[in-house]
């Protein structure tokens, strides 16, 4: 029988003892049943607009803690002339990499097909990757996906024959003809339920 994997929540609060007494409440909660939570895997840390002020004020050198959910990084950030607090969600590394591997053994596995159904292919998958990750301030991991993608589909072009190996020109033009470019698909957390909001985002 097979269990689905348990869940990973994430839960906010405005004042520090409230967190502190709900982690309390949920361990005892836990032993009743005779359960406990991970001590690796539940962290209680300071995040937010105030964060870094409040550290600073305590004397804590470096920035606050990130943490991971639903793939992406997050960590507290500041807009670019610095006035507003911002949160930046960068792709989980390690999840990047597991879908490049992927991608790495399937157009192993249709190397030999021609250009055109290996490009409908890839640029299938990269759309679907980043309908999901194309969130603002992710803008930089989806460039690194898109140049990781295009380097794996040259290795396997390059290894399905001896003659006739593609140039890095070639590929440049299979590149733009079937490879999506990076487009944030999704809008800031503040804007997604302003039915006001209108524009177009630019990847950052």
């Amino acid at each position: 029988m097979k269990f689905p994997q348990p869940t990973h929540p994430v839960v906010g609060f405005q004042f520090h003892a409230d967190a502190v007494r709900f982690l309390e409440d949920l361990r005892e909660r836990m032993r009743k049943f005779s359960l406990e939570l991970h001590p690796e895997k539940t962290r209680l840390i300071e995040f937010g607009r105030h964060a870094a002020a409040n550290r600073k004020e305590r004397g804590l050198g470096g920035a606050p803690e990130t943490f991971d959910f639903l793939g992406f990084t997050h960590s507290c950030a500041r807009t670019r002339d610095g006035r507003r607090f911002l949160l930046l969600r960068r792709t989980v590394r390690k999840r990047m990499q597991a879908t490049l591997r992927r991608v790495r053994d399937e157009l192993m596995r249709r190397r030999h097909l021609g250009a055109h159904e290996q490009g409908k292919w890839i640029g299938a998958v990269v759309r679907g990757y980043f309908a999901y990750h194309a969130v603002p301030t992710n803008g930089r991991s989806l460039a690194v996906f898109r140049k990781e993608v295009e380097r794996r589909w040259l290795f396997a072009l390059r290894r399905r024959s001896q003659v006739g190996r593609p140039t890095w020109e070639r590929m440049q033009r299979l590149s733009a003809r079937w490879i999506p470019r990076p487009k944030i698909l999704h809008p800031y957390p503040e804007q997604r339920f302003d039915a006001r909001t209108r524009g177009k985002s630019r990847v950052r």
